[in-house]
């Protein structure tokens, strides 16, 4: 995760005994235990092959409260055979994180 946040150009954090970015916070998931507390596990296996996968979202979390969320095609779809990108996109979430600005 650190490499890929470096590759988008996000500012690293080197406070000692912090880890991650300055304004950012990834989240690596390889367990899908993020995916599944946020109920957004999804399977691919028989149109892909993939196995378990988050489904495609965004969202902005304050204080361990989920904020905003933005979810392809409005719900989880298994085994889908489209791959929905149209809400989840970065320029979705700016345009609400500056609606929000205070």
């Amino acid at each position: 995760m650190r490499q890929w946040g470096l590759k988008q150009g996000l500012e690293e954090d080197k406070t000692p005994g912090t880890l991650g970015f300055t304004k950012v916070k990834l989240l690596p998931d390889g367990a899908a235990l993020f995916t599944r507390g946020m109920g957004m596990s999804c399977v691919w296996d028989t149109e892909r092959g993939f196995g378990e996968r988050s489904w495609r979202y965004s969202c902005v979390i304050n204080d361990m409260k989920v904020e905003k969320i933005f979810v392809e095609g409005g719900a989880i779809t298994q085994n889908s055979g489209p791959d929905p990108f149209e809400v989840s996109d970065a320029e979705t979430m700016l345009k609400y994180l500056q609606s929000v600005k205070k």
